[in-house]
């Protein structure tokens, strides 16, 4: 039976309500066979359609999904697996214990991932080498088909396993291994987007106050806001970057040290979010308005502390959730025999809310947002409020 016929013989509504209710009827589980001669495919195609596969067109899919649920069906696992001789599970391993960037790259690779009906087994590896390789050994026992693993910090580190037959993908943080698949945020495009933009709305005197200087992405992130000083013929205002921890209290005390440093100072690049609340009560506690003197910008996007700021934060989102789709896209296709190796970047996103609106001079209050200085990297609007 050719697909195109198997659309067309797909039962009407009404009919197939009828035969579902003749299945549940006789109190009888559903088989595969049911879905199949209800939805009018062959038993070949709902077995593909409910196992994400290819060679079915959407529509099918759908069609055969929705009879599947109508039905109650739920394929046996077991059979399939072995069948198949996969497992259909995934594991995670991390150790961002606080879950403050592994909880989004968890949600999206889930996302992904269910799409080809795979569990996601998660393990937290606490930053402990021992550990993890006592999850490792657990994942390849359960027969895994694939390790995501997952940190806090994207710096470079020591690769999961060097002799293991399944894939393994780094998301988050990236493997020493060359021949590993490694999915970051850019960082760098992160820092210069953020510039471009404060420069964009007319700033010229900025300043950066970031993390501690061992992180990667603390370097990166300064790097491309250099750059972007630079291509605009600008040099950072104060003697530099200035860092220090990832703490409110930190932006708090440098945001005085940037201040004594370049008093004429009118924007602020944060490192992180957290910082940026506490550059944002240091300047109102030294009398300067934000963003009407001095404009402020975060990076992370960390709902919790950019929304409760005074004002909201505008800041960069590292598009976690992407980082970990696409992370589950790269192992997807590698347990298919589609290996890659190297590392992806994900772009950054800018979004704007009310610490960065143009001074009235320049713009009368309204924030330029479609402004081709910061189109290429996304522009999110103000959320409501």
């Amino acid at each position: 039976m050719s697909s195109a016929t198997q659309r067309d013989d797909v039962p009407l509504a009404g009919e197939r309500s009828a035969n579902v209710r003749q299945v549940h009827k006789h109190r009888r589980t559903p088989t595969i066979r049911d879905v199949a001669a209800l939805a009018g495919v062959s038993i070949g195609t709902v077995s593909k359609s409910l196992n994400g596969r290819e060679g079915v067109s959407t529509r099918t899919r759908a069609e055969v999904l929705k009879v599947a649920e109508q039905l109650g069906f739920h394929s046996n696992a077991l059979a399939r697996n072995l069948l198949t001789g996969r497992s259909f599970t995934v594991g995670l391993i991390t150790n961002d214990s606080f879950g403050r960037f592994s909880i989004p790259v968890m949600l999206g690779a889930e996302d992904a991932l269910h799409a080809g009906q795979i569990a996601v087994l998660l393990c937290d590896g606490r930053d402990d080498a021992i550990r993890e390789q006592h999850y490792l050994r657990t994942l390849l026992s359960r027969r895994v088909d694939g390790i995501i693993v997952t940190g806090r910090r994207s710096d470079p580190r020591p690769p999961l396993s060097t002799n293991v037959s399944i894939p393994i993908v780094y998301a988050m943080c990236e493997s020493t291994n060359p021949e590993d698949v490694s999915v970051l945020p850019d960082d760098e495009g992160g820092g210069r987007l953020a510039v471009e933009y404060l420069l964009a709305t007319g700033r010229e005197r900025i300043g950066h106050i970031t993390g501690p200087l061992d992180f990667r992405a603390v370097r990166l992130r300064a790097a491309g806001a250099t750059k972007a000083l630079a291509d605009a013929g600008l040099t950072m205002a104060g003697e530099g970057p200035i860092h220090g921890e990832w703490s409110e209290e930190w932006g708090r005390q440098a945001a005085s040290i940037l201040l004594r440093q370049a008093p004429d100072v009118d924007a602020v690049f944060c490192g992180s979010d957290q910082i940026a609340r506490g550059v944002a009560e240091c300047l109102r506690e030294s009398g300067f308005k934000v963003p009407d003197d001095i404009a402020l910008i975060g990076f992370d996007n960390w709902t919790v502390m950019a929304d409760a700021a005074r004002p909201p934060l505008t800041t960069i989102d590292m598009n976690l959730s992407q980082i970990g789709q696409t992370a589950a896209q790269i192992l997807l296709a590698a347990i298919d025999g589609r290996s890659t190796h190297g590392t992806r970047l994900v772009p950054c996103q800018l979004v704007v809310r009310a610490s960065t609106r143009s001074p009235d001079r320049l713009f009368k209050g309204e924030v330029p947002v479609s402004l081709s200085a910061v189109a290429d990297g996304g522009v999110l609007p103000e959320p409501e409020n």
